[in-house]
């Protein structure tokens, strides 16, 4: 298999269910920007975090991949079948497990935090703002054209990333800066 297909070449590009569209279409734009948190979160695990936070990091990566899936499928043509597509209420609980978890060792915020710290603090804060750009982006498709569990897992993803950066910078023993 060829990764250039030159079906894309006069600006469209296909949904799973035949459909081609513009690549400025809202819903292309969408998932687009959850590829680009996707890749951002990569550049976090090359910087280097610690076991558990790389693990949920991964596991975060993986069901980016299907939310992706999920908004390039419109007419759940694909996302009905595939299991790996799925991304529900509890993968959105676990987040918040996660959450909490991780705020369990860190002191309770009383100011904004300037976004930065180590390298990889930093580089999850900056995942953190794509991944609410992302959700912007999900929202402008409409409450009827995304499953409301897909928006509740962008909205707390975001919360995770903050709460993991913050984590990450503590355990480097890199002090927050606040506001």
């Amino acid at each position: 298999m060829k990764i250039y297909t030159r079906t894309g070449d006069a600006g469209e590009t296909g949904l799973f269910d035949g459909r081609r569209v513009s690549k400025a279409d809202l819903r292309v734009d969408a998932y687009g920007e959850i590829d680009e948190l996707n890749a951002a979160i990569g550049v976090v695990l090359a910087a280097g975090v610690g076991p558990d936070i790389a693990a949920m990091l991964e596991k975060v990566e993986r069901e980016l991949f299907a939310v992706g899936g999920r908004l390039a499928d419109p007419s759940h043509r694909v996302a009905e079948r595939v299991q790996k597509m799925s991304v529900g209420g509890s993968d959105v609980l676990r987040l918040e497990q996660w959450i909490d978890q991780l705020e369990a060792e860190l002191p309770p915020i009383r100011r904004f935090i300037l976004p930065g710290g180590s390298p990889a603090g930093a580089a999850l804060h900056l995942a953190r703002t794509i991944c609410r750009r992302a959700e912007r982006r999900v929202v402008a498709l409409g409450a009827d054209e995304v499953d409301s569990d897909l928006l509740a897992y962008v909205n707390r993803l975001s919360d995770f990333l903050f709460v993991a950066a913050r984590a990450v910078n503590r355990r480097a023993g890199v002090p927050e800066l606040e506001w």
